[in-house]
């Protein structure tokens, strides 16, 4: 497993006392990844990788945090997107294939060699900022991203099970993922977990789908941000830190133009982190709701307005933005549990 060593972090940049560089929300990230410093940016997104113009602007923290540092999932294919491709090819691609991603360093050389779908703030794409912010972490901290997920965040809130990995003492605990197989439509093993990827360390550790954890633990989390930051007697985050994480970042303007499930849009917005319920609409999709789905079967959301959080895991992949079935019938019903 690749990682970067305190003293390789200092040399990039100076820590802030207390062991973290400081980074304002909308300061540019170049100078702890570099390697996303002077982008090109494609003239559109399904051209070739050379006709490129230059990036208007750096790519901030906040880029990042709200999916719009302009790269990530697009819909369409490899053959009609050669940027698509591209990322396959640099293993910087969206989905199971970051298990065997090379270490952070050389993923993030990966994304640094190729030009971004869109200008830095125009539109939302799902899922590489999370990953890009995990290794702005670990470089800022001077430590392996788990490491400081640990010591901030898991430790403090009693989530003894949740890692980029499961030890072989726990291995029995850990269940297999199925999915339904595009082509024959047959119910398959995706991932094995008596060989599951989750069964060893990764060599890269993605901020954006690689933690394995369990309901207990996941429920501590949603709890601590329903809390508004505090844990116990302890606070993990400020309350204004809560409040702008689950607050819409995504102006209309960009929601037209971005991407993802057919109308989610029109009921959802992203904040730093976290899909944001912004329009009721049926049953379960309150407004102030926030949350997000998992692609191998999990879906948390926590409720301030009825002071609840839940939690769903299942056993199986999505194959579509869509969610299945079982996740609308799942949250129909813990609203419709609602006694008062």
């Amino acid at each position: 497993m690749t990682r970067l060593s305190r003293a390789q972090a200092t040399r990039r940049a100076p820590a802030a006392p207390g062991g973290l560089s400081t980074l304002r929300l909308d300061d540019p990230v170049d100078r702890l990844l570099p390697e996303l410093a002077d982008r090109r940016v494609l003239k559109r997104p399904d051209g070739p990788l050379d006709e490129t113009v230059p990036a208007r602007r750096p790519i901030t923290l906040r880029d990042l945090l709200t999916f719009r540092l302009g790269i990530g999932f697009l819909m369409g294919s490899p053959d009609t997107h050669p940027i698509l491709k591209a990322m396959v090819e640099q293993r910087v691609a969206v989905g199971p294939m970051l298990s065997t991603a090379p270490g952070q360093d050389a993923w993030i050389r990966g994304l640094g060699s190729l030009p971004l779908m869109d200008q830095p703030g125009e539109r939302w794409l799902y899922h590489t900022g999370s990953d890009v912010l995990g290794v702005l972490i670990a470089r800022a901290s001077g430590q392996p991203l788990e490491d400081f997920f640990r010591e901030r965040i898991f430790e403090p809130l009693g989530m003894t099970d949740t890692s980029f990995s499961v030890p072989a003492a726990k291995l029995d605990r850990l269940a297999s993922c199925y999915w339904t197989n595009p082509a024959t439509q047959a119910l398959e093993l995706f991932d094995d977990a008596r060989d599951s990827r989750w069964s060893r360390p990764p060599s890269f550790e993605s901020a954006g789908g690689g933690l394995v954890s369990t309901i207990d633990d996941y429920l501590a989390f949603g709890e601590m941000l329903l809390n508004k930051g505090r844990h116990g007697k302890g606070r993990l985050l400020s309350r204004v830190s809560v409040e702008a994480m689950t607050t819409d970042q995504i102006t209309p303007e960009q929601k037209a133009v971005s991407e993802f499930a057919p109308g989610f849009w029109d009921s959802h917005g992203w904040g730093l982190g976290v899909a944001v319920v912004t329009k009721r609409d049926g049953v379960s999709a309150v407004p102030g709701r926030f949350g997000w789905d998992g692609g191998y079967g999990t879906s948390w959301s926590t409720d301030p307005s009825e002071e609840m959080v839940g939690v769903l895991l299942t056993q199986r992949l999505w194959t579509s933005p869509t969610p299945p079935p079982v996740y609308l019938d799942f949250w129909t019903s813990v609203y419709q549990a609602i006694e008062d």
